[in-house]
């Protein structure tokens, strides 16, 4: 096999060449390591990214495998720290509302609760929580995430949407709040009785 090298005429072809002698073997790794196969996928090709970015950088000859296995493995591992960030931080907003004042949800409700918020994007997750844990107001999150303060009230508005209405597919008595809870939170009109 040919390793891709800066120097070589046409370095497309040596990576071509690399990525068809590879990937086999590199998903097959990958597909062990992740809880799917769309998660592989992405990491696959963030490996070969990597590799792209980086021709000078690969080994010659059998070297290059073990190379792109490294990267597969850094990737790996920096997702896994990722998801264990993302999991605190569903914890740790659990907590927090829970602690805000109205009724401790059951195990079940902060369950549904950590599964809409990982649902959401990071993106938006992190918008939400600045918001929600931090208290930060969207011009300060637009300098913390550095983006527009318009872009961060529209990204809240649907992050706050989204999970409001990943919550409210789940049984409403299950999720009743009691009328003096946080209008922030809420995401339909309340109820009046007559």
């Amino acid at each position: 096999m040919r390793s891709p090298r800066a120097t070589d005429p046409d370095p497309r072809d040596a990576f071509a060449e690399l990525f068809r002698s590879t990937r086999s073997d590199l998903l097959r790794y990958l597909l062990r390591r992740t809880t799917d196969a769309e998660e592989a996928a992405d990491l696959l090709a963030e490996t070969y990214a990597t590799a792209w970015r980086k021709l000078e950088a690969i080994p010659a000859g059998d070297q290059a495998r073990l190379w792109l296995f490294g990267v597969a493995r850094n990737l790996l591992l920096r997702s896994a720290r990722r998801q264990r960030v993302a999991d605190a931080l569903v914890d740790r907003l659990a907590g927090e509302l829970r602690a805000a004042g109205p009724p401790a949800p059951s195990d079940d409700r902060a369950l549904r609760l950590r599964t809409a918020l990982a649902e959401l994007t990071e993106r938006d997750r992190e918008i939400l929580t600045l918001s929600a844990w931090e208290g930060l107001a969207p011009r300060e999150i637009a300098k913390v995430m550095r983006t527009s303060p318009n872009a961060v009230r529209i990204r809240l508005h649907r992050a706050r949407k989204q999970l409001g209405s990943r919550l409210s597919a789940t049984p409403a008595a299950d999720l009743a709040a009691p009328r003096d809870a946080d209008p922030a939170w809420r995401t339909r009109a309340p109820v009046i009785d007559s």
